[in-house]
């Protein structure tokens, strides 16, 4: 059953160069234009079912929040048929819906109210609602005094309790501390099972592939890809690093320095594994992910090859010198080889809590025998010497060598340049007595 069925939508803007040409306009009843069109969504065709969890994805200015507010019933389109069955509880802008001169308390009935529950109904989910935001005695002060988080943790409550069939968040989880955000994930998880559509625009790639049955990139407010998440999501992120690596191109030819944290990669979420973990938990890794240099994500590495492991973090506490790196162990479990940012010359900046630092690593991995290695990544604060470990995963990720040209002989091939000296050969004989 569909719920969402969108066909040829388009949604445009008028821009007007100056307040001037706006009242030209007017005063021609609209008879003669003075402005440009701006298409904000062009002709976008897409279906959601009941139940679904559809991501939809794209860089800043490409129509998503455009797209949901259509959905949202906010804006008309301008063309195209827009049609959505069921209640929509939308958390599309921080605190949206909310009158600041309210109580948080009154904000809750309001919108509620809003979405179709009486007051009984309201009154029977308050203390859910209440207990899930967490904000204490400020559930009784006006709006206008809540911190983003605490805003964003009161919207969020109310829009999962009121039984919404389809559920609207626009990138409003980005906004909150990693506790919350983590309970809210798991809330998203709880819908799903209960059957709840769910349309989800984030920037957290590692959310988008957890929880989307199908996703859609959206370009320029068209549709670029549709189709399921793991392709889409890949299909963007090179796209993404061939879009970096281009911009890093003409920075060189225009004489600037490309430093390397100039800008930032995209953050991994994803850890495929944990064997075991330690650290004072001021920081933790989020995820690790062994690419090539496109960006495309490998499942075997090949001797010899530049490839890159990118390690994100993210701090809980203040970490004053943080130092990221990794050990690669073979199957033996044998630490193999490993370096980290202070050992590569790399000193990061000082993280305060709530920070995501993401560090790639370019190796180019040595001729060794085909086997699984293992990377255990980490993150820690101080010197090479001197140091307290923040967070270090055993084991996070394994891949295959893969067999190269050569035989291998022993554990890897060195680097070796062979040369025969002529001098060193057979020496003209002189014959006996002379």
């Amino acid at each position: 059953m569909k719920v969402i069925d969108f066909q040829g939508v388009s949604k445009s803007y008028p821009i007007y160069e100056s307040p001037g040409q706006r009242l030209k306009e007017l005063a021609t009843f609209n008879r003669v234009s003075f402005h440009r069109d701006f298409w904000a969504v062009r002709d976008v065709s897409f279906e959601v079912r009941k139940g679904e969890t559809f991501c939809i994805i794209g860089e800043n200015g490409s129509g998503k929040s455009t797209l949901l507010q259509m959905v949202a019933g906010i804006l008309q389109p301008s063309s195209g048929s827009a049609v959505v069955n069921g209640r929509v509880s939308a958390l599309l802008e921080l605190g949206s819906g909310f009158n600041p001169e309210f109580s948080g308390k009154e904000n809750v009935y309001l919108n509620a109210a809003i979405l179709g529950l009486s007051t009984a109904q309201i009154d029977a989910r308050y203390a859910e609602i209440e207990a899930f935001a967490e904000i204490g005695q400020f559930i009784d002060q006006p709006v206008k005094t809540y911190s983003s988080g605490m805003a964003v943790r009161l919207a969020f409550s109310v829009a999962i309790h009121v039984d919404p069939d389809i559920l609207l968040v626009d990138e409003a989880l980005a906004v909150g501390d990693i506790y919350f955000r983590q309970r809210c994930m798991r809330k998203v998880h709880e819908l799903r099972k209960k059957g709840v559509t769910i349309l989800f625009v984030s920037h957290a790639i590692g959310d988008v592939k957890a929880i989307g049955d199908r996703t859609m990139w959206l370009d320029n407010g068209m549709i670029r890809a549709i189709g399921e998440t793991e392709n889409v999501v890949s299909q963007y992120l090179a796209y993404m690093v061939e879009k970096d690596s281009h911009f890093l191109e003409l920075g060189t030819r225009a004489g600037e320095q490309p430093v390397g944290a100039s800008v930032a990669p995209e953050v991994v979420e994803s850890i495929p594994n944990v064997d075991h973990r330690y650290g004072d938990g001021r920081a933790k890794i989020i995820g690790i992910v062994v690419m090539d240099e496109e960006g495309r994500k490998l499942h075997l590495m090949e001797p010899g090859s530049q490839v890159v492991i990118r390690i994100s973090a993210r701090t809980t506490e203040a970490v004053m010198n943080p130092n990221v790196g990794f050990m690669m162990r073979n199957h033996l479990g044998v630490d193999f080889a490993g370096t980290n940012t202070l050992r590569e010359g790399h000193q990061l900046a000082e993280l305060w809590p709530g920070d995501t630092v993401t560090v790639d690593f370019h190796v180019t991995l040595p001729e060794l025998y085909p086997a699984s290695f293992s990377l255990s990544p980490a993150i820690a604060d101080g010197n090479l010497t001197h140091y307290k470990m923040c967070d270090w995963i055993d084991n996070a990720l394994t891949l295959q060598m893969g067999h190269g040209e050569g035989q291998i002989y022993g554990y890897l091939h060195l680097p070796c340049k062979v040369e025969v000296n002529s001098r060193l050969g057979a020496k003209e004989t002189v014959p006996y007595g002379h």
